[in-house]
């Protein structure tokens, strides 16, 4: 059995090290220096000293955020985080209360909620985590460098380190008890594993063939009495969205969304003429006279791709894989780094499962490997399900069941976008604090039956533009 548990009596040999310096990897590595004497954060881009983008991140341009319940583990992992986001400038955002969101052909009740996090970029996000970590004595970063192989024992059945290659192209092994691979959809370990002649995993793929092109504004050309704004693509008509919320340093990020390979330009004048075709002006309004403070960058690679790890009959021990690696998701839901902070819990509760029980890191991976799968179950169905609307999704087809899913929660978006209880209990299910059973509560349930009865006496106003007068701007809405 190996003892490899911080303050243990061999904790001089304790070492774990993490393939990839993104968000799933530093809260990996957070998690972790409670367990294991010394921390390998292993990078293969130069880590820049400032919030900016970096090359092995091309989404790192783009807009992120971070759900309610994201937010919440990530101050719990990083206790204080909240502070120095707003020593940064960054906003309190109220996503009931601060964020107009364009459900159909009306705009959700806006009342004051709980509902709050600090909007930022997600490169401000990295190197307050990154800051936080150089704090902490077992943890080492290792930027500049790639892992090429992993090192296993004789028999090939338990990962015992891995070879890294410097920008110089000088290689080298680091040995370790526990190797994590958080290195994103592009992550080498499937073909790893067939290096090693374990079977690679199975790939489930749905691809809505969605873009972004986004820019910074330093402000913009109204003045908007809302700190973030979001109008949805409607399938099956309404291909194009955005989403625009403010940043730290009082600057808004504006994003505007194609779906169905109807992708927004990255030209001045194609990114104009897309927010003027939004079903809302609100959008166009508010950039034609803005200035930005950056270039228009577009982003395409957005398919939902799932790597079933937790299927494999064989493993290696002492080895396991988290974040995009795992599971990547069409960042239009918003889902990814929350459910990075999802992973980093249950990576926290299994080593510490270990603990308690004395096994060491005896049937970890596996372990690890099925329980992710379980937390990453609710999202993935909530993307993907969502992501079938569009005919022009490729995948495996949904059954019977997920199109009368469809069905109901149409008529479930139809009352969020009317009251403000039911667009509350679909708030709390966005930002992961619920799971989607909520829409199923008695109360909802008896509202849909209502509206679908009564469905055929009220006409709609289908193709017409949504006046910005219509932004839901009363926060006594309580239907």
């Amino acid at each position: 059995m190996l003892s490899s548990w911080k303050h243990s009596s061999d904790s001089s040999h304790s070492h774990a090290i993490v393939i990839g310096g993104s968000i799933a990897g530093l809260l990996a590595a957070q998690v972790l220096s409670d367990y294991f004497s010394q921390v390998t954060i292993v990078e293969r881009d130069c880590l820049p000293e400032q919030p900016v983008p970096r090359r092995g991140v091309p989404q790192s341009y783009q807009l992120h955020v971070l759900l309610t319940q994201g937010y919440r583990i990530l101050e719990q992992l990083f206790p204080g985080l909240e502070e120095e986001l707003a020593e940064q400038g960054a906003p309190f955002i109220d996503w009931l209360g601060d964020c107009p969101l364009l459900l159909g052909n009306n705009w959700a009740p806006r009342s004051a909620s709980d509902l709050r996090t600090r909007a930022c970029t997600r490169n401000l996000l990295e190197l307050l985590i990154r800051q936080r970590l150089s704090q902490l004595q077992p943890i080492k970063l290792l930027d500049a460098t790639k892992v090429t192989a992993l090192l296993t024992n004789p028999e090939r059945t338990v990962v015992t380190g891995v070879q890294l290659q410097a920008q110089g192209g000088t290689t080298t092994e680091l040995p370790a008890q526990l190797v994590i691979d958080a290195s994103g959809r592009h992550s080498q370990t499937p073909q790893w594993l067939k290096q090693l002649e374990y079977e690679m995993p199975q790939e489930t793929i749905v691809n809505s063939f969605l873009g972004y092109s986004s820019r910074l504004y330093e402000y913009l050309g109204n003045r908007p009495d809302y700190k973030a704004l979001y109008i949805m693509p409607q399938a099956p008509a309404h291909t194009r969205g955005s989403v625009m919320y403010q940043v730290e340093g009082g600057r808004w990020m504006v994003s505007l969304i194609g779906v169905g390979r109807d992708y927004p330009p990255s030209d001045e004048q194609g990114f104009l003429d897309f927010a003027q075709s939004l079903r809302s002006p609100e959008v166009y309004q508010a950039i034609k006279e803005g200035h930005s403070c950056s270039p228009i960058s577009s982003y395409r690679g957005t398919e939902n791709c799932c790597r079933h790890y937790e299927q494999l009959s064989r493993f290696p021990a002492n080895f396991a894989v988290v974040g995009d690696a795992v599971c990547a998701f069409n960042p239009v839901y918003g889902q990814g780094m929350t459910v990075a902070t999802l992973g980093a819990l249950t990576l926290q509760q299994c080593l510490q499962h270990q603990r308690d029980s004395q096994q060491g890191l005896t049937g970890f991976s596996q372990r690890f490997q099925k329980q992710l799968a379980r937390v990453n179950s609710t999202p993935w169905m909530m993307a993907t399900g969502d992501d079938f609307r569009w005919s022009t999704t490729e995948g495996k087809a949904p059954g019977l069941s997920v199109r009368l899913m469809h069905k109901y929660i149409d008529q479930v978006l139809q009352l969020a976008s009317e009251r403000a209880k039911v667009y509350r209990v679909f708030a709390e299910v966005v930002h992961m604090l619920k799971q989607p059973t909520a829409f199923f509560h008695p109360s909802i349930v008896l509202q849909v039956l209502k509206l679908a009865l009564n469905r055929g006496s009220s006409a709609t106003n289908k193709g017409q533009h949504i006046l910005p007068k219509q932004l839901g701007l009363s926060s006594n809405q309580s239907r």
